[in-house]
């Protein structure tokens, strides 16, 4: 596979839709950095929150933005944010006080302009560690980060299963609240993007949801 060929692969969708599984298989697949933005913002809501920033106060929460630098980590094919050259940990970005806020800071337009550049950056980032392109995972990866990417996918699936999959995980997560949130903001909506394939991952395995996507990203490359 050559690495001319660099490939941007967008991947949309709710909370326990199946996005993470599918964008780390798909990574170790085609040599792909994956990139999830949620942990981008889930990380940025952590700094809001030790620095005691409400997502009311937008005063403070753009004061709190000039202040901060962002850089990039690459851990094995994983792409992580560190912030004024801290790693935040990951116990810190999955506590459930970041899940009772990540939806709340993330809707925020400035929140969402300050990271913008950053994400699209990573392009970069995958190039000059001589990935064959990048997988990114998100709520606005093919409509707004990337809406020209190559291959553009989303997500979805029933509300209940998605509970029941994040609580096999034990993970503990208000779906249906951030699903409120992020599809009714205003600012970049969670929503499937015109053009990009729709999957319904209801009652399918991880390994049939990949296979869907990788079927056409294989036949691009011809791997």
């Amino acid at each position: 596979m050559a690495t001319s060929s660099f490939i941007i692969v967008a991947i949309d969708g709710g909370a326990a839709s199946g996005k993470s599984t599918t964008a780390r298989t798909l990574s170790g697949r085609f040599h792909l950095l994956h990139v999830d933005t949620g942990s981008f913002y889930r990380a940025l809501t952590a700094e809001f929150l030790q620095r005691r920033i409400a997502a009311t106060d937008l005063p403070a929460v753009r004061a709190a933005l000039r202040e901060l630098r962002f850089g990039t980590r690459v851990e094995g094919r994983s792409s992580q944010m560190e912030i004024n050259g801290r790693l935040v940990p990951d116990h810190e970005i999955r506590s459930r006080a970041v899940n009772a806020q990540v939806s709340h800071f993330a809707a925020i337009p400035a929140v969402r302009a300050a990271l913008l550049a950053y994400q699209r950056g990573q392009v970069e980032v995958a190039r000059a560690r001589q990935f064959h392109g990048l997988v990114m995972e998100g709520r606005d990866i093919g409509s707004v980060i990337f809406p020209d990417a190559m291959f553009r996918f989303f997500l979805h699936a029933d509300p209940q299963e998605r509970v029941r999959r994040r609580a096999r995980e034990g993970g503990d997560d208000a779906i249906a609240e951030r699903d409120r949130i992020d599809s009714s903001r205003k600012t970049a909506p969670l929503a499937c993007p015109p053009g990009a394939i729709s999957i319904d991952t209801t009652h399918r395995s991880p390994a049939e949801v990949v296979e869907l996507l990788a079927q056409p990203i294989a036949a691009r490359l011809g791997a």
